[in-house]
């Protein structure tokens, strides 16, 4: 079966468990927030024992989610609404019955997202990197102790990670100058969101991104080291500043290692999907964890771009998507690239 270039439609567990071991080079994915919003697909099982003989209990749960592809003036609402879900657990051998995000407590959400991260370890390759965008949550009213708190959804996600071997080479902030406005009066506006940096093994792929110095950098070079400022310049001795200043002054220092906060301003996707990252904050993570001709995993493909940054950089790339819908517009919006 020719799994490059293409969007396998199910569910992303179920998915990657049918696909062969060390597969893939690169994984660059964001999946589904906890309690933030309803996709409306097709639930499935999770913590499945295969003998068992389910037998569900349903319940019947309030939440406020961001609508997903509902219009209002010509754009996308951002007003949360309530809906009433339906999930359940069974019975006899406790699996639950649902969709990725929409679980009552974010304990079993994080168990099972890292349940499928599990599976994308296997097909990764043991040179492979893996950068996963993921946002936090507020507590609220129905949530008991933790109304009002930020329940450090990502954090927790990481740990639990590691704990289940991967490594966390870097929190990466990703700061959005043109974010969303918020109606809180009690707190500051939330400008950023984290995209983590992990690897399968201690050795692994990467390719040092470099940032161009600043004008500022270059004119201190040029002024050169201050006697008046002491032995230190700038954390430097005097003696390598000035090795470096000779680097930067005649070409052979083109800039400095890449930072750990990106600011990179949200864009907009004009149709049907809600949960977009710009192309440019996957950019990076591309160009750094994946050789070219190599294949990036994306295992919550949405509205497709990481397909389309992969093959503007000569990567091969593949999808899972649960909703079909979205798998032919992401396909769509890959090949007009």
């Amino acid at each position: 079966m020719d799994l490059i270039n293409k969007i396998l439609v199910g569910d992303s567990l179920n998915i990657l468990k049918s696909l062969p071991d060390k597969l893939v080079d690169c994984v660059v994915t964001s999946p589904p927030y906890w309690a933030l919003r309803n996709y409306k697909t097709k639930p499935i099982i999770w913590g499945d024992d295969k003998d068992c003989q389910h037998e569900w209990e349903f319940e019947q749960q309030k939440h406020i989610f961001f609508p997903t592809n509902d219009k209002f003036g010509g754009k996308y609402k951002t007003i949360p609404q309530v809906e009433e879900i339906s999930t359940g657990f069974c019975v006899k051998c406790g699996a639950w019955l649902g969709e990725l995000g929409l679980e009552p407590d974010f304990n079993l959400y994080i168990n099972h997202l890292c349940d499928v991260f599990d599976q994308v370890k296997r097909v990764l390759k043991d040179s492979g990197t893996c950068w996963v965008n993921i946002g936090d949550t507020y507590g609220g009213s129905s949530r008991g102790k933790y109304d009002k708190s930020l329940l450090l959804i990502p954090f927790r996600f990481a740990l639990e990670m590691v704990k289940r071997g991967w490594t966390l080479r870097n929190v990466i902030i990703w700061q959005k100058p043109n974010c969303t406005p918020s109606s809180a009066k009690d707190r500051f506006t939330v400008d950023f969101e984290y995209l983590f940096f992990f690897s399968k093994s201690k050795k692994y792929y990467f390719e040092q991104q470099i940032e161009p110095f600043k004008d500022s950098t270059i004119k201190r070079c040029k002024g050169g080291c201050n006697e008046n400022k002491g032995t230190f310049y700038q954390g430097l001795s005097k003696e390598n500043f000035e090795k470096i200043q000779e680097k930067i002054l005649n070409g052979k220092l083109a800039g400095k290692n890449k930072r750990a906060v990106w600011s990179i301003a949200t864009s907009n996707f004009k149709e049907a999907h809600f949960a977009v990252y710009p192309p440019k904050l996957i950019e990076t993570p591309i160009k750094a964890g994946c050789p070219e001709k190599g294949i990036v995993l994306d295992p919550f493909m949405g509205s497709g771009t990481t397909g389309v940054v992969a093959k503007q950089y000569n990567r091969n790339w593949l999808g899972i998507e649960l909703n079909p819908e979205y798998a032919k517009m992401a396909e769509a919006r890959i090949n007009a690239t």
